[in-house]
């Protein structure tokens, strides 16, 4: 029986490569792509599949976040991460967060299929470089992180931005100014030594945040 997969990735080059990857299969087929967080939540929302392929950098929201939402809509519907992201830093967050597994898009085919078909099957797939660093207890928390440091206010600051809400919007939330917002924004950038809200993003997903 054909499994049917939605794939979610903002590049349409990756959605048509995959497509075409899947059809030779036999087993696996695309049958819906979203290139946004909001497009794949709504078609979850109204669509059943036997298997989610969510990329983590998406334009609205992260794909961490859009795990969660998926989640707690649709608890039995699998998701494998497929992502450029370091597999090292990401994994253990998107694992704990309900992922079924956390694939790198430049592992080979061979891993892709083994991946995507484990996770369909109902089974979690781990690949063997992050099985290896989880027996050796590599992937474990480092020193104190940089946002200890952060205020009450400045954390609820940067898990809004990290959802792509806008200063406008944070400072209607939190009843203060924008102007207010830009410098609790400029604070976090400086003390998490980073330089972007796609840092920012990026940063509260290898922590696990929010």
């Amino acid at each position: 029986m054909m499994k049917r997969i939605l794939i979610v990735d903002d590049h349409a080059v990756v959605r048509f490569g995959l497509r075409q990857f899947l059809a030779d299969t036999g087993d696996l087929e695309i049958t819906a792509e979203a290139a946004s967080g909001a497009e794949a939540l709504a078609l979850v929302h109204k669509g059943d599949w036997d298997l989610v392929l969510l990329d983590m950098a998406l334009p609205d929201l992260n794909g961490l976040e859009v795990l969660k939402r998926i989640k707690r809509v649709r608890p039995e519907m699998p998701v494998l991460i497929f992502s450029m992201f370091s597999e090292a830093e990401f994994a253990i967050p998107a694992l704990d967060a309900g992922a079924s597994g956390y694939l790198n898009k430049d592992s080979p085919p061979h891993q892709m299929l083994t991946a995507i078909r484990t996770v369909v099957d109902g089974a979690r797939y781990v690949s063997p470089t992050l099985a290896e660093k989880l027996l050796s207890g590599l992937a474990s928390a480092g020193p104190r992180p940089p946002h200890e440091a952060l205020s009450k206010r400045e954390m609820e600051v940067l898990l809004l931005l990290s959802k792509g809400v806008s200063l406008t919007k944070i400072g209607e939330t939190l009843f203060v100014s924008v102007k207010t917002v830009s410098t609790y924004r400029s604070r976090i950038l400086e003390k998490l030594g980073v330089q972007s809200n796609a840092e920012l993003t990026r940063y509260v997903m290898e922590h696990k945040l929010d």
